[in-house]
């Protein structure tokens, strides 16, 4: 039996058309003279990603791969755990269903690891995200991915790191922020991560429904819980403070609403103002630099106008929820 010197973990659900383009993009590696292994974790009962899993190592008997599947829904964070503890590579490599690694990702990370020769440290590559030079709103947040300092869509732990920090934190039910809060575990312990500039992914957008914005805002409700875990190295690595700009929005609409209420139009109408001006202020930022078609243009202005309430009201869930003061 060959021990694998790689591990790839992939989480996954219901969403084999994409899987089998990253799991193309694994068979291809130019990665001689060592040997790994691809773990497919579903996030829950999925026969379809199930029967592609295994179209794929008939078609290629070469390719060491395995598909694992969780009982029910617990999320990302909870499939990549399930994956590394059911695997044996001393490298254990993480990626995304939707992302598409080089040919030569793994060979890049390996020749790292073995240069760096330690038994606890962390790898994190270049995510590449090709977006057109005028934008969407969502493309361009999408396209922040490339400048990201650490992301399960392309990074890498040894065995020895994963078991100290114990992996990812499966409170985090969602893909959002558990991949920080994995880099601040490993910072906090004191683990090296070093950047591997030629293990390269290219993350893809995929294309959304009118108003994603909206739904995008829930994950609002996890930064309270990093903060909680993580205060400072939140502070200085993810946001420095609240974004004032929605609570003045609020703030602003709430005194208009009742200046008028109690017969003070004055009040009322300056609070308006405040309201407004805040408000277009929020959507120039939006469209500076993006598609300037009128359906991109109306999305902007009516999903501008939801945001500050939703992500106010999802962060204070957050708070609540995790029982932390945060804003």
């Amino acid at each position: 039996m060959i021990t694998a010197s790689i591990s790839v973990i992939i989480p996954t659900f219901k969403r084999p058309k994409l899987l089998y383009r990253c799991l193309t993009a694994l068979y291809r590696q130019d990665y001689p003279g060592c040997f790994f292994e691809v773990a497919v974790v579903s996030d829950g009962p999925d026969p379809q990603t199930e029967a592609i899993v295994q179209f794929f190592a008939g078609e290629y008997p070469d390719f060491c791969i395995t598909f694992h599947s969780l009982p029910t829904r617990r999320g990302p964070a909870a499939a990549r755990n399930y994956g590394w503890r059911r695997t044996a590579g001393d490298l254990v490599v993480f990626t995304d269903d939707d992302c598409i690694p080089e040919n030569g990702w793994l060979a890049a990370y390996w020749r790292a690891y073995r240069f760096y020769d330690r038994r606890y440290v962390a790898l994190t590559g270049k995510v590449t995200v090709p977006v057109r030079d005028c934008p969407t709103d969502y493309e361009k947040n999408v396209a922040y991915l490339s400048t990201a300092e650490f992301i399960t869509a392309n990074c890498a732990c040894s065995r020895g790191a994963l078991e100290l920090t114990g992996g990812f934190d499966e409170a985090f039910p969602t893909a959002w922020r558990e991949d920080s809060d994995l880099q601040f575990k490993l910072l906090t312990g004191q683990i090296p991560i070093y950047h591997v500039s030629d293990a390269l992914v290219c993350h893809p957008v995929r294309k959304t429904s009118w108003g994603i914005s909206i739904a995008e805002q829930r994950k609002s409700m996890f930064n309270a819980l990093l903060f909680k875990k993580h205060p400072e190295l939140y502070r200085s690595r993810i946001a420095r403070g609240p974004v004032w700009n929605y609570y003045v929005i609020i703030l602003a609409s709430i005194v208009a609403a009742l200046g008028f209420v109690a017969g003070s139009p004055a009040v009322g109408g300056i609070a308006l103002l405040v309201w407004a001006g805040a408000l277009l202020y929020f959507i120039a930022k939006r469209l500076n630099g993006t598609d300037a078609s009128l359906s991109h243009r109306t999305e902007m202005m009516v999903t501008s106008i939801a945001i500050p309430y939703l992500s106010v009201y999802w962060t204070i869930r957050g708070a609540l929820r995790y029982k932390v003061f945060f804003l």
